[in-house]
């Protein structure tokens, strides 16, 4: 890509690669011309996705450390170094009321959403600080911020997840770029039927293009803040670059 890194050849991990926004963005990556992985519980799923690219399936839950240290190893062991980790993978379960809703399921979605993303990111980044460089991008949601949710676990689950993504970004400062962004409003299995037809729709495909333009390593100055898919155009973010770090500008914050 212009004014930032070629991405031909480059390994990227992506979770959550089996269908929806993480199947896109494989097929995005793949064609730039990364080399990918792809991961998820569905054998069947990254299987699919994974030969439609010419990638490697990797089967795994996120919410596990064992599995993750094994999907980064093997990453590793069968494409090379990771250049780019997508930490996606993400689940938004039908809840009961809070307080009728079964604890262990409720605290589920915070294992996948907040301990998978965690647990991907501390098995991948110290191959990444060894070698110099790398970069991360954590799918996060407007759902962490917009008002009228009325489910518990999802929002507060992707709120903690954007908070993390920032905090780990300021940890990495100056070695490895971290983002947090939001794909939008997309249609997928986890949000057919939960939305009506005219509802906002973000068209698919630009989550994918974000992941890749951040991949290239020409936006880094915007890493730790919240990027939208739709609604910001991470060019003219770079633009405003020196605006946006000194007024700290896309960025969730209590405003009073």
């Amino acid at each position: 890509m212009s004014n930032g890194e070629d991405l031909e050849g480059r390994i990227a991990l992506v979770t959550g690669g089996g269908r929806g926004i993480g199947r896109n963005t494989a097929v995005e990556l793949a064609g730039a011309g990364m080399k990918v992985a792809v991961s998820a519980r569905s054998k069947d799923e990254i299987e699919e996705t994974a030969s439609e690219i010419g990638g490697i399936a990797i089967q795994g839950d996120v919410s596990d450390r064992a599995q993750v240290e094994r999907m980064v190893a093997e990453t590793e062991e069968q494409l090379g170094p990771i250049d780019l980790l997508v930490a996606n993978a993400g689940m938004a379960p039908d809840e009961d009321t809070a307080w009728e809703m079964d604890p262990a399921e409720w605290w589920r979605t915070f294992e996948v959403n907040v301990l998978g993303v965690h647990l991907c990111c501390r098995a991948a980044i110290p191959g990444m600080l060894e070698r110099g460089g790398g970069r991360i991008v954590i799918t996060g949601s407007g759902a962490s911020y917009l008002p009228g949710a009325t489910a518990t676990g999802y929002p507060a689950s992707k709120a903690a997840v954007c908070r993390y993504g920032e905090t780990l970004n300021n940890e990495l400062a100056g070695r490895l770029p971290v983002f947090v962004i939001s794909p939008g409003l997309v249609r997928t299995e986890m949000t057919e039927g939960a939305f009506p037809d005219d509802a906002p729709w973000t068209p698919p495909e630009l989550a994918p293009e974000l992941v890749r333009k951040l991949a290239s390593g020409r936006y880094d100055v915007l890493a730790g803040r919240y990027i939208h898919a739709e609604h910001d155009d991470v060019d003219d973010l770079l633009d405003r670059a020196e605006e946006i770090l000194a007024r700290d500008l896309n960025a969730i914050r209590l405003q009073r």
